[in-house]
């Protein structure tokens, strides 16, 4: 079986979801989140304007 590119590593919403999911090959985050028959997928930012990296191997990944 193929290596996953993107874990989802955070999940909320009933109506509409909002997830997080992490790319294993850079650590950069990335938003999604839909409702309705919209959605949208971004780059997570922080603070600063610079996205999020997790450090990697991720913790569920070893």
């Amino acid at each position: 079986m193929a290596e996953k590119r993107f874990v989802k590593v955070y999940d909320e919403g009933i109506f509409g979801s909002t997830e997080i999911f992490v790319d294993t090959k850079t650590g950069v985050n990335y938003l999604w989140h839909a409702e309705g028959y919209a959605g949208g997928l971004t780059v997570l930012l922080d603070r600063d304007g610079k996205p999020v990296v997790s450090p990697l191997p991720l913790p569920e990944e070893k």
